[in-house]
């Protein structure tokens, strides 16, 4: 019977989530709390696996963009707080949310109301966390009209306030001057609400990129993303903690062969041979998700050798450059992401 991974494979390594949490929890001075964003299968790493590891690790909370995704969680019993971090409107949804008891974001006044309102019918409260927009222009009540909008909420017995929130636009960029912006606009927020004598439970700013940049946006709880995977938001950020990629994917040269200068490589001979070379085609393409826009500009690891991806990538084939990876041949393993030292 043929394997299914006969061409090409992704390994996904938990023990690395699991040291990259702990990494990412030894910047947090107590009672920050970390909540692990595994929204979209946990960046294609599988949300379940990805949650536990993440849960053993010390992480407290799970983040998702939408119900369906804090469903399987809940399904896999899983049953720490999860928070839906997406707009959610209709009265299924809502009903859905009380029933597995997931935690929702709210981002208008009317959506709190249609909330409200929902759950009366049926007698039963959700813990909600509140959106401020401080500058990413995207989910949220603007900031100048915060205030209000939690004191509405405050004021409907079927919500409960978890905490409230913003998020970052620019955190991962050398220039803070929006950074700061929006770190004043939610200080501001605190300050206000605190003047009209609202504390709430929980507050929360920071993504990976935030809670490297800075420690004063760490607040009550951090939302990493990147960071749990393994990846640095940005190369400025790289010194604040030790990430180890918990993705790999790997091919097998499926052909070698000799190429002499001037030998045009792959559709539209975007790489011609500068010297004589040795070329080995590797059996993965852009159909695999290796992106055709990369042709030219990736490297990958042969016997532990870096070496330079060349010519177009195409449909389900690239080609690397092994001219100087004597030990290379047929069936040989790929490294195209992560670290090649894995085997899972």
């Amino acid at each position: 019977m043929l394997k299914q991974n006969h061409r090409a494979r992704v390994g996904i390594d938990l023990s690395a989530i699991k040291h990259n949490v702990q990494e990412l929890k030894r910047l947090l001075a107590p009672p920050t709390e970390l909540m692990a964003i595994v929204k979209a299968d946990a960046y294609g790493h599988g949300a379940v696996g990805v949650s536990q590891a993440a849960l053993q690790a010390g992480a407290s909370w799970l983040g998702v963009a939408t119900i369906p995704e804090g469903i399987q969680l809940r399904k896999a019993g899983i049953t720490a707080p999860i928070a839906i971090l997406g707009a959610t409107n209709s009265p299924d949804e809502i009903r859905a949310i009380a029933e597995h008891r997931l935690q929702a974001t709210l981002c208008t006044p009317k959506q709190a109301l249609v909330f409200h309102e929902v759950l009366q019918n049926f007698d039963t409260q959700v813990s909600v966390h509140l959106k401020i927009d401080t500058g990413m222009s995207r989910l949220g009540t603007d900031w100048r009209s915060a205030t209000e909008f939690v004191q509405l909420v405050t004021s409907l017995p079927q919500l409960e306030i978890e905490s409230v929130y913003s998020h970052l636009a620019t955190a991962d960029e050398l220039d803070r001057t929006i950074l700061r912006e929006q770190q004043q606009r939610f200080a501001k927020v605190v300050e206000a609400l605190r003047s009209a004598g609202i504390y709430p439970r929980r507050l929360h700013l920071a993504n990976t990129a935030g809670m490297l940049a800075d420690p004063d946006l760490h607040y009550d709880i951090v939302r990493p993303g990147l960071g749990i995977y393994g990846l640095y938001p940005a190369l400025h950020l790289q010194g604040e903690v030790d990430l180890c990629p918990a993705m790999q994917v790997k091919a097998r040269i499926s052909q070698i062969k000799e190429v002499t200068a001037g030998t045009g490589i792959s559709y539209g001979y975007s790489f011609i041979a500068p010297t004589d070379m040795k070329i080995a085609t590797v059996a993965i393409g852009y159909a695999d998700g290796v992106p055709r826009g990369l042709s030219n500009r990736i490297n990958a690891i042969v016997h532990e050798q870096v070496v330079a991806q060349v010519g177009t990538i195409t449909m389900d084939q690239c080609l690397i450059d092994v001219t100087h990876v004597h030990a290379a041949s047929v069936g040989d393993a790929v490294t195209i992401l992560g670290k090649a030292d894995r085997t899972t």
